[in-house]
């Protein structure tokens, strides 16, 4: 029997990204969200207006879409309470963000130098996408969807299948956010900061943008 619930999120299931971009000052900002989908060689993001993501992508035009394993969610969930904008804006202050300049120290995650676009990659991801921002369009009042394009992909070798340009599906585990909750393998796999500043009802499931 189907119900008609007044679903507060929508989140069903998509990969974790980290977006690596470059602030006005020139240095780079690490931010992680799960609002991502490609097709072809472009790849849809949608954003929060006042993030510093947002701020970064229609200033510079350009990013790296670091896509993260399911055994790198301790990282990413370090970076879910932390804003490269400063001041932090009220709606984020108010659900716990802080001020941070360096996302990649914070995180624990090493920059690596990209080959086409400034900003920088996180070389413990195994799939890195250098991107340009192709067009921006309004989205849900408060956030935005940046059409981008893929200009330079960078994979580990042993993710292709051998003698192939293909990724292997099987051997790819990546980290998902399956409402606001961490999930690889098809298994929650570790604590997630977003749940619980969504106020999220999952107690013995186990304890994620700026």
């Amino acid at each position: 029997m189907h119900v008609s619930p007044d679903l507060k999120v929508l989140y069903f299931g998509t990969p974790v990204v980290l977006i690596s971009s470059r602030n006005a000052d020139g240095s780079a900002n690490l931010a992680p969200m799960s609002s991502a989908w490609w097709l072809q060689q472009s790849c849809m993001l949608g954003m929060g207006n006042r993030s510093q993501t947002t701020a970064n992508l229609s200033r510079e035009r350009e990013c790296v879409l670091n896509l993260v394993p399911s055994d790198l969610a301790g990282a990413v969930d370090r970076l879910a309470p932390l804003t490269g904008a400063d001041p932090v804006p009220e709606r984020k202050a108010a659900k716990g963000y802080r001020f941070e300049p360096d996302k990649f120290g914070a995180a624990g995650l090493t920059p690596q130098a990209s080959e086409v676009v400034a900003a920088p990659r996180v070389r413990e991801c195994p799939v890195q996408l250098e991107c340009r921002v192709v067009s921006v369009h309004p989205f849900a009042g408060s956030a935005s969807a940046f059409e981008v394009a893929v200009v330079r992909s960078h994979v580990e070798e042993r993710l292709l299948i051998p003698g192939t340009d293909h990724v292997d599906p099987v051997g790819w585990d990546p980290l998902i956010m399956k409402f606001c909750e961490f999930f690889g393998g098809g298994a929650n796999v570790g604590p997630s900061a977003l749940a619980a500043a969504w106020g999220m009802p999952h107690g013995s499931v186990g304890l994620a943008t700026g």
